[in-house]
């Protein structure tokens, strides 16, 4: 079948580079915050004015300096408290003399005055020693021995000892990866820090955060980023870094005619990432990424907890739902908070928040966030503000565009039930033995790949987390199930287990599944309208995961498929916290590519890395249906709230 028709192109921030550590430079560009050169000017001078500059070279336990940027409050009157972040992605602008500019978070914390100190993380920038991406944590260490619990402790306590007029209290916040340099600041807490806000934070690279999502490897999320990433610099203070030149607009194009994964390095990088080449040479969950894993490590934590994310959050909305639920399971009775919005990619932090693509929430979320969420639990923990009372879990419930607080994450509320998908494409929450022997089938063919998208990049849009999935749905290639108009609201709420009973006639595949509210026919379109959007009937992702078929029994040792054998593969989807309207459909849909998002199963079982054009081969896929060994998914449903 012949591609849809593309509409509405986006340009977009690379990934995670735009999501600079904050404090940092403000974020632009298609995701629609930051802020002009005119009010930049006036926040770097705001800055100057109220503020400070200082730079350091702070020492770590084994000698190695860290480039580190202090904005001392020039108000005396009182000791302020310190908000630390740690980076690879730059201070810049550098030099005592040279103020950045404030927008969002950084501004909203300026202006309530603390001592904003941001710090480039070993290897990269301004500071000494050896880059290693997401280092591993070692939980038992010698005096000389370091990772980055070790540079977060060390800083903290040099911070606290050298920096003037401090009050002795340290906070710790970033986004992406910074959130993950949050997160690991705050294992074996100094007693300085206080309180911690891991914001997006990476916790695996290779189950669900970035790179992979259940061992399936994140392609144009992340090779235009690697490139530019690694890029080195004769002058990397003041250089931006050089950016990967596609010359094709059309990353689905682009991605298709590079054909193997094996030609991304070998045509189009030829050994300029590192990292990418790294990556590569690790196609299982083997001791590199097991190591990189930080979940079991966050034990110790003694400062107070607030992990941040967004619901639409294509990078990392793996890595805040596991650090809250990793630190509550090693940390009882400290202060753990979660909050999750109806946001992409560090969106919170920036702008108002009231939409993403086409979908609108009506609602200011960022800035309802930076206003009564995370300022005031800095403000709490940091200057003994106790105005403000942050719930367990702060929760939008999407669909309903509404904040929700709970004393738990999941709620103790819900009610466990199970979506069976039927024969005739049905969707319903009972399960028939009229579907036992049942099956649907597509062909999936490697050459012609489903889309994950019809806009026309190189990366990915930040809202495609919600975009409507109709080109998908007129697909031969995507099985689609749903159920008839709700008479009721019904809400999702939790993470949601996936059970598959499936075959193929390749040797592995790829299994796609997406949860898909949509649309009444007469849902009103946004006024104004230029783009001239039908809303009515529209499919909105809602979620959607990936698993890759040879990982069904372990991650560490793949197995092939035995073609035409029917095999089990069991999964969990990132919670939501969604509400299907009365009048709207439940949809699920099946595919096997989500291309370029996700690299290209060859349908072979072959090492992907290193597999060739004729590995590549369609295959014939069947999705089996019934009550004794039917495809399902079981969801967490809240009960209604009545008006």
């Amino acid at each position: 079948m012949a591609r849809n028709p593309r509409f509405h192109p986006l340009l977009v921030v690379p990934v995670l580079a735009a999501l600079l550590a904050l404090p940092g430079r403000a974020i632009t560009g298609a995701s629609g915050y930051g802020s002009d050169a005119k009010t930049d000017d006036t926040n770097a001078a705001w800055i100057a004015e109220h503020y400070t500059k200082y730079e350091h070279r702070i020492p770590m336990r084994d000698g190695v300096r860290l480039m580190t940027r202090v904005y001392v409050p020039k108000d005396d009157s009182k000791p302020w408290p310190i908000l630390l972040t740690r980076t690879p992605y730059s201070l810049k602008p550098y030099g005592v003399d040279n103020f950045q500019s404030g927008s969002g978070s950084f501004a909203a914390f300026a202006r309530d005055t603390f001592v904003m100190v941001s710090q480039d993380v070993r290897g990269r920038f301004g500071s000494e020693g050896e880059f290693d991406h997401m280092r591993p944590h070692r939980p038992v260490k010698g005096a000389k021995d370091i990772d980055e619990s070790t540079d977060a402790w060390d800083t903290i306590d040099w911070l606290v000892k050298n920096v003037p007029n401090n009050n002795g209290r340290v906070g710790m916040f970033g986004i992406s990866y910074p959130g993950f340099y949050t997160a690991a600041g705050m294992i074996d807490s100094h007693p300085a820090l206080k309180a911690a806000s891991p914001q997006a934070p990476i916790t695996d690279w290779f189950m669900g955060d970035d790179l992979h999502h259940n061992g399936a490897f994140f392609l144009s999320q992340n090779f235009g980023f690697m490139y530019w990433f690694d890029q080195k610099s004769d002058d990397p203070l003041r250089d931006e870094g050089k950016r990967f030149v596609f010359g094709n607009p059309d990353g689905y194009d682009f991605y298709r005619r590079m054909g193997p994964l094996a030609n991304s390095d070998a045509v189009h990088l030829k050994g300029r990432s590192p990292s990418w080449s790294e990556f590569l040479k690790h196609p299982t969950y083997d001791a590199y990424w097991q190591a990189r894993n930080i979940r079991p490590h966050l034990k110790n934590v003694r400062c107070a907890v607030m992990t941040v994310g967004g619901w639409y959050d294509a990078e990392d909305l793996f890595g805040p739902l596991e650090t809250y639920r990793w630190t509550e399971r090693l940390n009882p009775g400290i202060t753990n908070l979660l909050v999750m919005g109806p946001w992409s990619h560090g969106q919170w932090s920036h702008g108002e928040g009231a939409a993403l693509g086409d979908v609108r929430h009506h609602v200011k979320t960022g800035a309802e966030y930076r206003e009564k969420m995370e300022l005031p639990f800095f403000r709490r923990h940091l200057k003994d503000d106790t105005n403000s009372v942050i719930a367990e879990a702060t929760m939008f419930e999407t669909g309903t565009d509404r904040w929700r607080r709970f004393d738990a994450w999941p709620p103790k509320s819900t009610v466990e039930r199970t979506l069976h998908l039927h024969r005739g494409g049905g969707l319903s929450f009972e399960a028939t033995a009229a579907d036992d022997g049942a099956f649907d089938e597509y062909v999936s063919d490697p050459d012609k790949p489903v889309p994950f998208t019809l806009e026309v990049t190189t990366d990915y849009p930040r809202s495609y987390p919600v975009h409507d999935q109709r080109f998908a749905a007129a697909r031969p290639d995507v099985l689609v199930y749903e159920t008839g108009p709700l008479e009721s609201d019904v809400t999702f709420a939790g993470p949601m287990e996936v059970t598959l009973n499936v075959s193929t006639t390749g040797t592995d595949s790829d299994w796609v599944v997406k949860l898909v509210d949509v649309y009444g026919p007469d849902h009103p379109e946004p006024q104004p309208n230029p783009a001239h959007l039908e809303m009515g009937g529209y499919q909105q992702l809602v979620r959607g995961d990936v698993f890759r078929g040879k990982f069904r029994r372990s991650f560490e040792k793949p197995e092939p498929f035995t073609p035409g054998k029917a095999e089990t593969i069991r999964f969990t989807m990132p919670d939501v916290l969604h509400t299907f309207r009365t009048g709207h459909r439940i949809m699920v849909q099946v595919q096997s590519t989500w291309f370029p998002l996700v690299d290209r199963n060859p349908q072979t079982f072959v090492n992907i890395p290193t597999a060739t054009a004729a590995d590549y081969r369609k295959a014939t896929q069947r999705v089996h249906l019934g009550a004794k060994q039917g495809t399902s998914i079981a969801v967490r449903v809240l009960p209604a709230v009545t008006p």
